[in-house]
């Protein structure tokens, strides 16, 4: 056997079910639990409706879910919709999407939560800056690689961190998953139970709408109120994203065709009943007008203002570490997850060749996690957390409607191929999902064409890299080449 081949370890399936949620749970479950509540408070203005903003975008992201979960099931391998694409559409298609996760959504994700950690971080123990002057410098004339030096450094210091430990080993990164987890699920229902029961709150905060409503937004009759009400969503969807995270991790979990679809879904469910009763706990505490003035302010967090008001500053260290913690979670469940589609996307022979690799002792895509941390660490230094964010949730929706779309052409290609689970609800449900998600893709080219355009470009940018790829793809599969000096 050649010395290469015996130095080529192989994954482990180191996940059952239990832990399975878990990663699903501390996949989604980041930032958006404590921010988002406030710009949606601000879009809609009303206590109510910012509650039903949160509970549809969570049916939404079901619907993704219980449609996505057909074809977890029927493809097992390592990368998730980069293989169940490749099934689908072909190894063309699947490259664009693992290369999209590469340069914009995965990666984008991995820094902007991390980016996130550290201004939580910040607030706890200050971070230095640079003067004025300097932060102001820009490059191509959109980015501000210099501005918050010491927050973004501290994200880079996370991302390092978190990928040296999953390096070493897909249990090690699992078990800080588990542990992260685990303590920020318990603190959230402490906070709810604590925050309906301690009497800092009010039915009446709850039922009265801001002095200002109904939002300018609102006199544009119907469809003006359903413009604010898909811009609030917008903000949700940050929060539910990370659950199709799992998929990429097929190869490491036991009996994936039963326990991705069923981890999925379980996991989903939690993630939107936990949402609702921390939302619902949020409004409760803190006035409508109150948390509209949060969302103006750019150095607040909804969270940590309704702990201010029910702990005063202790509860606000202690929920400032507690965010530091759910974020740091979150970074290290993408981490780990995201990597695997470059190595299934190297595999395939159309990727970095070194991120086939698997550590012959640790048994993890090690050059992968290495090439990941390398563009994640780029992508703090070029934006902010909402250019980041709004970026990602637009390329990743277009790809979102293409594993739907896939399940109508799966159903009709392989009718005879056994399916673990069949999509709730089909044909209905995959057709409703396509429809959200290209309204969604459509809106934003309208209203964001900045972000849309930069996502879009990360994406075709690969083109190149492809077509090499390719081409050395058929010398190495060409005798004629093989002959050659």
């Amino acid at each position: 056997m050649p010395e290469q081949e015996k130095k080529q370890g192989q994954l482990i399936q180191a996940f059952g079910l239990q832990a399975a949620i878990l990663l699903v749970v501390s996949s989604i479950i980041g930032s958006g639990v404590y921010k988002k509540v406030a710009p949606m408070s601000e879009a809609l203005q009303s206590p109510s409706l910012v509650l039903l903003a949160w509970l549809l975008a969570g049916l939404v992201t079901m619907l993704g879910v219980l449609t996505t979960a057909e074809i977890a099931g029927m493809v097992s391998g390592s990368g998730g919709p980069f293989a169940y694409f490749n099934r689908i559409y072909g190894r063309r298609f699947a490259f664009f999407y693992g290369w999209g996760s590469f340069t914009a959504i995965q990666s984008a994700s991995i820094a902007s939560i991390s980016y996130v950690f550290a201004h939580s971080l910040n607030a706890v123990m200050p971070l230095p800056r640079l003067d004025a002057a300097t932060e102001k410098i820009r490059v191509l004339g959109i980015f501000y690689p210099l501005e918050n030096l010491g927050v973004k450094l501290a994200a880079v210091l996370l991302i390092l961190l978190l990928g040296a430990i999953n390096y070493r080993g897909v249990r090690q990164g699992g078990g800080v998953s588990r542990i992260i987890t685990n303590a920020v699920i318990a603190s959230i229902l402490v906070i709810i139970i604590l925050g309906l029961t301690m009497g800092t709150g009010s039915v009446e905060n709850f039922q009265t709408v801001a002095s200002t409503y109904p939002p300018e937004s609102f006199s544009a009759g119907n469809f003006g109120f359903i413009t604010a009400l898909f811009a609030a969503m917008l903000s949700a969807f940050w929060a539910y994203e990370g659950w199709i995270t799992l998929g990429f991790m097929a190869g490491e979990i036991k009996d994936p065709t039963r326990n991705i679809p069923r981890s999925l879904i379980l996991g989903t469910l939690i993630v939107i009943t936990i949402y609702l009763l921390i939302n619902f706990v949020y409004l409760y505490v803190l006035p409508m007008d109150e948390m509209i003035a949060v969302a103006k302010d750019t150095n607040k967090i909804a969270a940590i203002e309704v702990i201010r008001r029910m702990f005063g500053e202790t509860g606000v260290l202690l929920l400032s570490v507690l965010i530091v913690v759910t974020t740091a979670g979150c970074t290290n469940t993408t981490i780990m997850a995201a990597a695997r589609i470059y190595y299934a996307m190297a595999k395939e022979g159309v990727f970095f060749k070194k991120a086939a690799h698997i550590h012959p002792r640790y048994h993890t895509p090690g050059n992968a996690l290495i090439y990941q941390a390398i563009v994640s660490c780029t992508l703090v230094f070029s934006g902010s957390f909402d250019q980041l964010t709004d970026m990602l949730v637009f390329v990743q929706f277009i790809f979102y409607g293409a594993v739907a779309v896939g399940v109508f052409i799966l159903r009709k290609r392989e009718p005879n191929t056994p399916r673990p689970y069949k999509a709730v609800g089909y044909p209905v449900i995959p057709a409703l999902y396509i429809l959200f998600c290209a309204y969604l893709v459509i809106n934003t080219l309208v209203t964001d064409p900045r972000n849309a355009g930069l996502g879009l470009g990360l994406v075709l940018l690969g083109t190149p890299f492809y077509m090499y790829w390719t081409s050395q793809n058929k010398k190495t599969s060409d005798p004629s080449v093989l002959d050659e000096p």
